[in-house]
């Protein structure tokens, strides 16, 4: 192929090493404008029992097994045997909702949600704890970022590529529990008024409006270093993610 345009470096890495060749970095994007920290409500706080100085963490995402589910279970009930007055958040649908409703009633479920609602939830959350290790870039970080949050992750994908760990986020190794509940407990206990901003700064050299043009450019380059005639025969590829 002339190209093959994949969207994050791990992506990259796996591919090249199965024999894919001319491969080209194409981030995604966030909208920067549904998911922005003004979306915060007291009023959705108020109804989740959190004061305005209460910490709460938040899941986005598929409830089922393949998103580490007991990972964030242990993290959210680390914080809140620490702050009492944490809570925990998941949105979201999956096989494994029922199971987690009778087993922790303690947990705040708001089932799926999107647009509005879904960025009003982000934004009035403060800590995105996402320990899933089965993502290919994983859309749900970026979201939280530009949502003011400060994201909790492994480090690769998305995390990988938008976070540096203490400034604008947190990571932990990959596949690394301890080191994963250690940061949790960290980024639960500390003003992050700071971080979020640079979490939000973050997410908007990604908004869709610079990856569109950047996109554009990468076209028009390649088109430029084909013979003419050739671009109808070779069209680059795009590899899809969830």
């Amino acid at each position: 192929s002339v190209c093959t345009f994949v969207p994050s470096s791990d992506v990259i890495d796996e591919l090249d090493a199965r024999g894919f060749e001319n491969l080209q970095l194409l981030p995604k994007g966030v909208d920067t404008k549904l998911f922005h920290p003004k979306k915060r409500s007291l009023t959705l706080r108020q109804r989740w029992g959190a004061g305005a100085s209460a910490v709460v963490g938040l899941y986005v995402g598929r409830v089922a097994a393949e998103k580490n589910l007991p990972l964030i279970v242990e993290t959210f009930s680390a914080i809140r045997k620490r702050i009492p007055d944490f809570k925990g958040v998941f949105v979201g649908d999956g096989p494994k909702l029922e199971e987690l409703k009778r087993e922790h009633p303690e947990f705040i479920y708001a089932g799926v949600l999107r647009g509005e609602a879904l960025a009003e939830h982000y934004a009035s959350a403060d800590l995105f704890i996402f320990p899933s290790i089965t993502e290919t870039f994983g859309n749900v970080t970026l979201e939280a970022m530009a949502s003011g949050l400060a994201v909790v992750a492994y480090d690769y994908a998305a995390a990988r590529q938008h976070i540096v760990s203490g400034e604008n986020g947190f990571t932990a190794p990959f596949d690394d529990r301890e080191a994963f509940l250690d940061l949790a407990l960290e980024a639960a206990g500390r003003n992050l008024t700071l971080l979020r901003e640079e979490a939000r700064a973050s997410a908007r050299k990604v908004r869709w409006k610079k990856v569109v043009k950047r996109f554009e450019k990468q076209l028009e380059d390649l088109a430029n270093r084909l013979p003419v005639g050739s671009v109808s025969e070779s069209q680059p590829e795009t590899v899809g993610t969830n």
